[in-house]
This record gives structure tokens, sequence and C-alpha cells, in this order.
């Protein structure tokens, strides 16, 4: 009885199963008015940090600090995981749980990874003497960047709870909206990352 319920937990699906029930829909619909929300926030931040990046009271500056080739390992990093989500909301949608958990799996582990190489980078700035009460342009930059990194903990955080509960429960209409909505803002993330790499790193580098 049990593995018959399992196998039509995660066969008898739809093909659009994040949006097959009014609930899903509503889910789905309420996360993208949060990502507005979510975007509004990050504009505050990114434009405190234009307003602020050259005060820095005659500590390191911006060409001084960044390492365009860590910093752009870290962006390969998590582009590549934003494809990885992709494929798992596309096995999903094919009912496949068990692929579906692989790539969500490889994603969180790409997650992981960025997060490990930008605690790298904020110890060796911290090391040349850039820290959050350094400086305004500590300030913006900790503020900014360190939110983008607790969304990215965040993330993958939630992620894996839900791979612990699909585990569980199998891939149903009620898990298929909560890993779509997960996915989404798992690129929300990715796509903030692609300005602050733009905006903080390449263009302070430059100058």
């Amino acid at each position: 009885m049990g593995a018959g319920n399992h196998a039509t937990a995660t066969t008898g699906l739809p093909a659009h199963p994040e949006k097959a029930t009014f609930e899903g829909k509503n889910k789905v619909l309420g996360f993208w008015l949060f990502l507005g929300a979510e975007t509004v926030l990050f504009a505050c931040l990114f434009g405190t940090y234009l307003a602020l990046k050259n005060s820095h009271l005659g500590g390191p500056t911006t060409q001084d600090l960044f390492e365009i080739p860590l910093v752009a390992a870290a962006t390969i990093i998590l582009l590549t995981s934003s494809l990885t989500s992709v494929l798992a909301v596309l096995e999903m949608k094919r009912n496949h749980l068990g692929r579906m958990q692989f790539w969500f799996g490889v994603t969180v582990l790409l997650g992981l990874a960025f997060l490990g190489l930008e605690i790298y980078e904020f110890v060796h700035y911290v090391h040349e003497g850039h820290t959050f009460t350094s400086s305004a342009f500590g300030s913006a930059f900790y503020a900014l960047v360190g939110t983008h990194g607790s969304h990215v903990l965040f993330g993958t955080v939630w992620i894996t709870t839900l791979m612990v509960q699909a585990a569980k429960r199998g891939l149903n209409l009620d898990m298929a909206p909560k890993f779509y909505v997960a996915s989404l803002y798992w690129h929300f993330v990715d796509v903030v990352w692609v300005f602050i790499f733009t905006v903080v790193y390449l263009m302070g580098k430059v100058g």
C-alpha cells in the first residue's frame, strides 16, 4: 500500500504541477509579489552603495581590494547553479523525483561553494583593513553583498528542507509549487548577483 501511494505521488502529476491547483497558483502569484518587494530592497542597497563607494576615509579603495578572477569564478558557479535548478524543475514536470532531487542537490552544493568563496573574500578584505565599520564604503559594501550572501544561504537551506520533505512524502501537487517558487527565488538571487558583479566589482575595478 505504501509503495503504491508513493508511485501515485511521483507519477500521477499533470504537465504543470506547480499551477495545477488554485493553491499552487496563489503561491506562485504571491511569490512574484514577494520578489517585487525584494527588488525594492536591493535597489535601495545598490543606491546606497553607489552614493558611498568613494567614501573610504583613506582606506583601501575598490581598485585596491577587488580581485576579478576570484569573483568571476564565484559568478560562474552561481550562474551554473541557476542552470541546474532549471534542470531540476524540468525533471519535476516530467515526474522524475530522483532526477529532480539530484539536480537540486547539485544546486545546493554550488550555492555552498559560492558562499565559501565569498567568506574567503571577506576574510581577505578584513585583513586589508576593509571592515563594516572602517568607512561608509565598507558599510555600504557589506550591507549589499552580505545581504545577497544571506539570501544565498537561505536559498540553500530552503531547497535542502524541501528535498528532505520530498524524500519522505514524494512529489505531489502540494510539493510541486514549493519547489517551483524556490527555483524562482534562486533565479532572482542569481540575477541580483549579476548586477553586483557588474556594478560593484567590474565598475569598481575600472574606477
